[in-house]
């Protein structure tokens, strides 16, 4: 059985996590023996059972600045914890030596994260034999900010890859959208469709749900000001409007916001495992365009209105919404032209516009991700 080590840490909210998690299943379901070896903060909204899992000294980011990594404390990390992170990161690898070992994201970001990718990539490179070594990338990626980080990347890439995977249908948005793809790059690429866990079988309680705006802003604080606006848009109409709250914090902030809606048609609660079950129930759906928040919404077919994140000169939520709203009607809002009244304007508009139909995508992205490995590992025999 191929061990497949897929190396990843969520600085901000938690669907990179949440992507690496899905791929690990399928992965196992698949024949493989996958470990996640997770860097970012616990998260308890996520199933990790039925795999093999570390958890290193966890960091998180200062909220949108991705340069400045802090501990549970929320205290600035030092040059020893990061050591610590890398020796921890080195005895998982020596313990269960990779057949497969997978990136998240690095090197196209994390670049804060840089010396301990390099050192997982040069102690796996020393074994005998050596992993195969694919980064693991999604739809879209925030744009290189010079020359320089591009030309580093791609020699990263050069240097200690057999691949790049990217999650996404080329068809719909391929990685040159939003990176620069050079011939050298162009060679790597193995396209897999989007990766999206199994349709729910989780049915919300009778009623739960239905004809509702759902409402939900990731596992990370940085949604919080869209779930104050959604309150305030509930009373504007006569609809009910669902908070999920996500994030460790979800019951104190859950607390916070059902004390601000009184009167309101609004309440809040922490994020539910029946969530994605309601999408297809629900009158529409309110959110950030994250990967996962998209697939999710695409598989259930539900219509709704992204605000896209977009702190710190964040683009990559922006040019996903901006995909979606073209293809499929989704309603728009720039963050910082969010308003109560606009926001419901845009969930009305969203309600009369129904159901949305993406038949043909591609969203098999976890099996055919397997399909891949098991190709390139038969191709080096």
């Amino acid at each position: 059985m191929k061990r497949v080590t897929i190396l990843v840490t969520h600085l901000l909210g938690t669907g990179h996590l949440s992507r690496s998690m899905t791929l690990a299943r399928s992965l196992r379901d698949a024949g493989f023996a996958p470990l996640v070896i997770s860097g970012g903060m616990p998260t308890s909204h996520l199933d990790l059972s039925g795999l093999d899992f570390v958890q290193l000294p966890p960091v998180r980011s200062d909220g949108a600045s991705f340069t400045r990594l802090l501990d549970t404390a929320g205290e600035p990390v030092s040059p020893e914890f990061m050591q610590e992170r890398i020796e921890a990161l080195e005895d998982a690898l020596r313990q269960s030596p990779p057949d497969v070992l997978i990136t998240e994201l690095f090197p196209f970001g994390r670049r804060v994260l840089r010396q301990e990718f390099e050192a997982a990539l040069s102690l796996t490179g020393s074994l005998d034999p050596a992993p195969l070594v694919l980064c693991s990338i999604r739809d879209i990626l925030a744009p290189p900010s010079s020359e320089k980080k591009a030309k580093q990347t791609e020699a990263w890439l050069a240097q200690y890859y057999d691949g790049v995977l990217v999650h996404s249908d080329i068809d719909v948005v391929p990685l040159q959208a939003s990176w620069p793809v050079t011939p050298a790059i162009e060679r790597l690429l193995h396209y897999t469709g989007f990766i999206a866990p199994p349709l729910p079988a989780i049915e919300p309680a009778a009623g739960e749900g239905l004809g509702e705006i759902v409402v939900t802003a990731g596992g990370g604080p940085v949604g919080r000001r869209l779930f104050d606006t959604a309150i305030e848009a509930a009373r504007l109409g006569e609809r009910r409007w669902r908070l999920l709250v996500g994030g460790g914090d979800a019951a104190e902030v859950c607390a916070r916001l059902n004390a601000a809606a009184a009167g309101a048609p609004a309440f809040a609660e922490p994020l539910r495992a029946d969530y994605r079950s309601m999408l297809t129930r629900c009158a529409a759906a309110v959110g950030q365009c994250g990967y996962n928040t998209a697939i999710d919404w695409l598989q259930a077919g539900v219509p709704g209105v992204f605000v896209p994140f977009a702190e710190a000169g964040e683009v990559e939520q922006t040019l996903r919404a901006a995909s979606l709203r073209q293809r499929y009607g989704y309603g728009c809002i720039a963050e910082d032209e969010l308003t109560p009244q606009n926001l419901a304007d845009a969930a009305d508009a969203a309600v009369r516009h129904g159901r949305v139909s993406v038949n043909g995508l591609k969203f098999g992205g976890a099996a055919q991700t397997a399909r891949i490995l098991d190709e390139l590992l038969r191709a080096r025999r």
